[in-house]
C-alpha cells in the first residue's frame, strides 16, 4: 500500500483524503468480530451524551498492544501512510485510539470541533504533525450520522473552542463563515474505506436516526518530534513497532486487557481526547 502524489497532493489541499476498500473485508470481519464480542472492549465503553439526551459510546485506548486492534493500528500500510502524508522525517508514533459506536435511534450527534482545538490543551507543538485516520467498520451514511467536514478548512488555523452544552465545540462565528466559503462535504463510506484527515479539519457528525449501528475505529499519529508538554501518556513519544499487514489475518492475537483505557472518571481529559466524530 503506498499512496499517490496526487492523493498526497489532495490531502494537503482539502485537510482530508477517502482512500476505497483500504481494508480488505475479511480484516474489517476480524475487527468488526472483536468489537462486538470482546468483554475488555464493552465493560471499558463510555456512553457520552449529546445536547438532546443521545448517547454515542466509545471506547479509548492510548498504548498498542499485540491485539487485533493493535495490528492494524500497528500495520505497516496505515503507520507509512500516515508518514507520507505527514512528509516528517520523524519516526510515526501513535496517541490514541478510539471505537466509535453509534447505536441506532439512540446515537448521538457531536458539534463542529478541530480535534487540535481540544490536542492544543495537551500543548502539542505542531498540528501539521497530527492526523486521524477513520475505518468504517459498518456502513456510514448521512442517515446514520456520518462525518461531515469543511473542505480546506485546515487552513484556517486553529479556531477558539468553548462549551456548547455539555459538548466543546468550535467557534460558531468562524464556522458559519466557513460554511459560506468552503464546501460541506458527507463522509459517506463503505466497510473498509478510510478516512485520513488534518488535525485542524472542521468537522461535526449528526446522531444515528436510522435503523442501522455507525461504528468506526478512529487512530491518532503524530511524529516523534512533535513534543507535547502536557500529555501525561507515554504513547505519543514512542515510535510505532510496524508490523506487516498481514499480521491481523495470521498472527495469534493477545488480549485488550492490558491496554490503557481512558476511563470516564478523568472527564478533563476525555475532552481533551478529540472523541466527539
Amino acid at each position: 500500500m503506498k499512496l499517490t502524489t496526487q492523493q498526497i497532493a489532495d490531502y494537503r489541499h482539502d485537510g482530508y483524503l477517502v482512500v476505497k476498500n483500504f481494508c480488505a473485508p475479511k480484516e474489517i470481519d476480524a475487527l468488526y468480530k472483536v468489537a462486538i464480542a470482546d468483554d475488555v472492549m464493552t465493560k471499558n465503553a463510555l456512553d457520552l451524551n449529546d445536547q438532546s439526551g443521545k448517547k454515542t459510546r466509545l471506547s479509548l485506548w492510548y498504548t498498542p498492544g499485540n491485539d487485533v486492534f493493535s495490528y492494524f493500528i500497528r500495520s505497516e500500510k496505515v503507520v507509512r501512510s500516515v508518514a507520507q502524508l505527514l512528509d516528517g522525517d520523524a519516526s510515526v508514533c501513535h496517541f490514541h485510539s478510539k471505537l466509535m459506536q453509534k447505536e441506532p435511534k439512540v446515537g448521538g450527534a457531536w458539534e463542529w470541533h478541530q480535534d487540535y482545538g481540544y490536542w492544543y490543551k495537551n500543548q502539542f507543538m505542531f498540528p501539521d504533525q497530527m492526523m486521524s485516520i477513520m475505518i468504517a467498520l459498518t456502513p456510514a451514511s448521512k442517515q446514520n450520522g456520518c462525518l461531515q467536514v469543511i473542505k480546506g478548512s485546515h487552513k484556517l488555523g486553529r479556531v477558539n473552542h468553548g462549551f456548547a452544552g455539555e459538548q466543546v465545540g468550535a467557534d460558531m462565528t468562524m464556522v458559519n463563515n466557513a460554511l459560506k466559503t468552503m464546501e460541506l462535504v458527507y463522509c459517506e463510506i463503505e466497510p473498509g474505506d478510510a478516512v485520513f484527515f488534518h488535525s485542524n479539519l472542521l468537522h461535526r457528525s449528526e446522531a444515528n436516526l436510522s435503523d442501522h449501528s455507525r461504528w468506526s475505529l478512529i487512530s491518532v499519529y503524530s511524529l516523534q518530534s512533535n513534543l507535547a508538554y502536557n500529555e501525561p501518556s507515554g504513547s505519543w513519544k514512542t515510535p510505532v513497532n510496524l508490523v506487516p499487514d498481514g499480521a491481523i489475518l495470521e498472527w495469534e492475537a493477545g488480549s485488550l486487557s492490558d491496554a490503557d483505557f481512558l476511563k470516564k472518571e478523568n472527564d478533563e481529559a476525555l475532552k481533551e481526547t478529540g472523541w466527539e466524530n
